[in-house]
């Protein structure tokens, strides 16, 4: 098998892979071509040590035997069932099932196929809302600097990354963006949530000033921000941000897709830092990441809102894929091996020793600033003068060279690993990234 898989590489020239450095890559492939538990296998048989969840997205672990089998059965059952003016058995159990683990009254669940598309989903749900209330004018987003939201149109519109956004132009009209909440003169090496940036909270009242609240729809924000680099929120941040969506009826977006699913020691962040949103887009460990799947959940309000409306369709928006029959039963096959597991729990009791661990690369070469929250963090390096990402790069590759496998952003580690990891893997994982930081110049 792993002849056939090196074989293979032969034959890279025609996949544009995404966010990748296709030249760079072909010109020296990293390929796996297995995965079981806390490792991939890669195609010359060495072991790597998952220190990302595949990308966020693998909590429980790969190759879990009730997920597959689950995905089997319903295979031979019914491999596809219309989305539209039809209904199957998994979409309405699945959606029972989150909605009684969801905060608060978000027990409304619209399915999807990716995060990017569940933030698009929510951007229009919102939309809808305000028009069906007769605040029709109300369609302006407010997104935040360094955010991920995905790649759909509007999702990289309230996105905050730049290189994300340059190369597209535009996107859509009537956005703006809150700051970031990183200053590192006042949060390097944090330890959980920072004490300072809760203020950062306020500038939403300066963008309300300036556009008008009767203009703008929804603010949406990752409770902590994933893709840039784990940036976790300061103290009283998320708490201020709600109030002042309530003052001005705001609605509040939580993007869930990375953090949902007991990667901060909770069910959902927004359970764990004390908010209720009025939304929550969730994918990647809705079905550990077997098949692709996503999901808005709404509140009580903004659904008997929207069925209030006209008779006929409440909302025209859907997906062919919308609660696939394959994907409903990985997501309730994945919700039941986090509960016979407590891996919620798992999570919240690993994550001290993860922190300690994490923590314990400050000093080291070029260590700028390490940051966590539950079984999340990033180590963040001084970048090279004149060459941005590459000490990053470097890293990234040295680790992968040396049995671990994890997220390279820019001059960032990220490490978010399967909630199933032991101490010894944890201990495992940060010798393996020390090694690879004394080894980068």
């Amino acid at each position: 098998m792993a002849d056939t898989a090196r074989t293979a590489t032969n034959t890279l020239e025609p996949y544009f892979m995404p966010f990748t450095m296709n030249r760079q890559f072909k010109s020296a492939p990293r390929i796996v071509i297995s995965a079981k538990d806390m490792h991939y296998t890669t195609d010359d048989g060495r072991k790597l040590l998952d220190g990302s969840a595949g990308m966020w997205c693998v909590n429980a672990g790969h190759g879990r035997e009730k997920i597959i089998k689950a995905i089997q059965a319903q295979a031979a059952q019914m491999d596809y069932a219309p989305a539209f003016q039809c209904g199957h058995p998994g979409a309405f159990e699945l959606s029972a099932r989150l909605s009684a683990m969801l905060p608060g009254d978000l027990d409304y669940i619209f399915f999807g196929n990716s995060g990017s598309d569940a933030v698009d989903t929510a951007l229009k749900i919102a939309l809808a809302y305000h028009r069906q209330n007769g605040e029709a004018t109300r369609t302006r987003m407010v997104g935040r600097e360094r955010a991920y939201h995905g790649v759909g149109f509007g999702g990289t519109a309230v996105g905050g990354i730049s290189n994300n956004r340059k190369q597209f132009g535009n996107l859509i009209a009537g956005v703006d963006h809150l700051p970031h909440t990183f200053n590192l003169s006042e949060m390097a090496f944090s330890k959980g949530q920072p004490k300072w940036g809760a203020h950062l909270a306020d500038e939403l009242e300066r963008i309300v000033a300036l556009h008008d609240p009767s203009t703008i729809a929804a603010v949406i924000v990752e409770p902590v921000a994933g893709s840039t680099g784990v940036l976790v929120p300061p103290e009283g941040y998320l708490q201020r941000l709600r109030a002042i969506c309530d003052k001005h009826r705001l609605l509040l977006v939580a993007d869930e897709v990375i953090t949902g699913f007991g990667r901060v020691g909770d069910a959902f962040a927004s359970e764990h830092f004390g908010i209720q949103p009025d939304m929550i887009t969730i994918a990647k460990g809705l079905t550990n990441a077997a098949v692709p799947m996503s999901a808005v959940a709404v509140s009580k309000n903004i659904y008997e809102t929207l069925m209030a409306g006209p008779a006929g369709v409440e909302l025209f928006h859907g997906y062919t894929y919308s609660g696939h029959p394959l994907a409903c039963a990985a997501g309730l096959a994945t919700l039941e091996v986090y509960a016979e597991e407590g891996l919620f729990d798992r999570a919240k009791s690993m994550a001290p020793t993860f922190e300690a661990a994490l923590h314990g690369l400050r000093g080291l070469p070029n260590v700028i600033d390490i940051r966590n929250v539950g079984l999340m963090g990033a180590v963040e390096f001084a970048a090279r003068r004149g060459a941005p990402g590459a000490r990053g790069f470097d890293i990234y590759l040295k680790c992968f060279e040396t049995g671990l496998i994890i997220r390279q952003i820019g001059d960032a580690i990220a490490m978010s690993p399967p909630l199933i990891i032991s101490e010894a893997q944890i201990g495992e994982m940060i010798d393996i990234l020390d090694g690879a930081i004394r080894a980068a110049n």
